[in-house]
């Protein structure tokens, strides 16, 4: 997975987590705007989401920030 991508992930578990507390579950898409304004990117995501660790549509922002942060 692209550094940036690791980056805005982090970046958004984190304000995620902030606001909604340590519960808050997400969707692979929470990392994307509406439109479809990368999808290179969103590919990438969705691969390492449902293809790589077989993930469920929604899982708490902490577990994929500790994911991210780990390496895989």
């Amino acid at each position: 997975m692209r550094q940036i991508l690791r980056e805005k992930i982090v970046s958004v578990c984190n304000a995620k987590i902030a606001a909604k507390g340590n519960n808050v579950g997400l969707s692979f898409y929470a990392f994307f705007a509406n439109k479809n304004d990368n999808p290179e990117l969103l590919m990438e995501m969705a691969t390492w989401w449902i293809q790589t660790h077989r993930l469920d549509h929604f899982v708490k922002a902490r577990i994929i920030k500790e994911m991210v942060e780990s390496g895989l």
